[in-house]
């Protein structure tokens, strides 16, 4: 498993796979681990877990470097995601507590009621894209409910993963409860999934691998959580403050390099205003500063590989063809660092993009915004709703009431009004469509990879 350095294109270390023998035993001992660990009150899980964050605080800086080193992104970006990740494990474990509380209920019997236990052992299968904070929306409830977790990372960042299971190790959890396997075959993943030991599966990734595993998880009865791509739309309609309302557009379309699920990806803007947003999006995007992700100024940085930054090329070259207009960037950038090395694409505004396109019905995981215009707010829903993705979606206007009465109508598992769209610890995070299924994060998030047990005493 070689790491390439995406800003450098150097390979800057390389790990073995782990053979199923390995794997085998990582999770058995996993199952027996959390034998013991349900037992553990939900006080003592929590304070653990909030030991964690605390370790990711003072770990902060070498993390930070880590993750723009195997992923390509801004230092700045890696430095917030280090401390969101501490957020979350503070919130549950101030929250753990609250959220298991068994919940009385009126029925029939003297007394019922509703309390969560844990499934067992979940297995996370995680992206690259936010190496540590995808691992603790999961690791964070689902250790304090009472799971153990085992991590299956991307192949492109195994020093994460490994610093992760570091991280929790020094926070006090016990061995078992929180490991890692290196996997980059991926029947041996597949076999993973199927494994006696495992209970159930969290995935985060694209829509082939989403299917593959709930088809093999499926098949032994195990429940999945399912978050896949996404092309977020962004509204904006009439009565927007048009140059704010850009700037605004431009810094959620390159939000950790433009490789975000819940990066906007899709400008759906009224034609009445919809040449003066064109000339402004343009001036915002061109202005990113793109460059060496080590560097504090740098708000782009490298596409994480070499085959996303081809197929981010392909998506808005066929786009072209098919009649969308290019305003500016539409090529890659290879003169960012010494030698013309990196995986750098200029951040790119499409205008005329219609349905069809690749940029309408692809996710385009790069700094490229597709313009579309609509007729009106009902158009704009339409063509927001006109997409196999249902993750996210955000509003921009002057009246927020009136945005409110479009949210019941946008198809997505998030709207926001007059902000981008985010993930936050306090809120249940998750899609529709193919965007995939369950929530993370809140309590809805806890209880999904729990058993909700219903008590009934006569």
């Amino acid at each position: 498993m070689k790491v390439i350095n995406p800003a450098t294109e150097e390979v800057i270390a390389e790990y073995a796979e782990q053979s199923w023998e390995e794997i085998d035993r990582a999770a058995e001992a996993a199952k027996s681990a959390q034998a013991s660990w349900r037992e553990q009150s939900v006080k003592n899980r929590a304070k653990l877990i909030g030991n964690v964050g605390a370790v990711l605080r003072k770990r902060a800086g070498e993390l930070s470097k880590l993750m723009t080193a195997e992923v390509g992104k801004p230092i700045s970006g890696s430095e917030s995601e280090v401390e969101k990740c501490a957020v979350c494990c503070d919130y549950f474990a101030e929250h753990a507590e609250e959220f298991l509380q068994p919940r009385m209920k009126a029925s029939d019997a003297s007394r019922s009621y509703v309390r969560f236990d844990p499934l067992g052992v979940v297995l996370a299968i995680m992206p690259w894209n936010f190496p540590l904070w995808q691992t603790f929306r999961f690791a964070a409830p689902g250790l304090a409910a009472g799971n153990a977790g085992l991590l299956k990372h991307a192949p492109n960042v195994p020093g994460c993963a490994l610093a992760t299971v570091d991280v929790f190790r020094e926070a006090g959890y016990p061995p078992g409860i929180f490991e890692t396997v290196l996997i980059e075959d991926n029947a041996l993943a597949e076999r993973l999934v199927a494994h006696p030991a495992i209970a159930a599966v969290t995935l985060t990734g694209s829509e082939r691998a989403g299917s593959r595993v709930a088809a093999i998880a499926g098949s032994k009865l195990k429940k999945t959580v399912l978050e896949l791509g996404g092309s977020d739309a962004f509204i904006v309609l009439a009565d927007a403050d048009v140059l704010s309302v850009a700037r605004a557009a431009a810094a959620a379309r390159c939000i950790n390099n433009g490789q975000s699920c819940i990066a906007a990806k899709r400008f759906i803007v009224d034609r009445s205003i919809a040449a003066e947003f064109e000339a402004a999006m343009t001036r915002e995007m061109a202005a990113m500063r793109v460059g060496d992700p080590t560097q504090q100024a740098t708000q782009i940085g490298p596409l994480a590989r070499l085959d996303l930054l081809e197929n981010l090329d392909r998506q808005v070259r066929q786009s072209i063809e098919h009649g969308a207009k290019l305003l500016t960037g539409g090529k890659r950038l290879g003169d960012k660092r010494p030698g013309g090395k990196g995986f750098f694409y200029e951040p790119t505004v499409l205008a005329n993009v219609k349905p069809g396109m690749a940029a309408f019905v692809e996710e385009t995981f790069g700094p490229v915004a597709a313009i579309i215009r609509a007729d009106d707010a009902e158009q704009a829903v339409r063509l927001a709703n006109d997409s196999p993705y249902g993750l996210g979606a955000s509003i921009w206007t002057r009246d927020a009431k009136a945005a409110e009465s479009l949210v019941g109508k946008i198809d997505a598992g998030c709207v926001c009004i007059n902000g981008p769209v985010k993930s936050d610890p306090r809120l249940p995070f998750g899609g529709i469509k193919n965007s995939g299924w369950g929530r993370e994060l809140s309590d809805i998030g806890m209880h999904e990879l729990m058993n909700i047990k219903t008590i009934w005493i006569a």
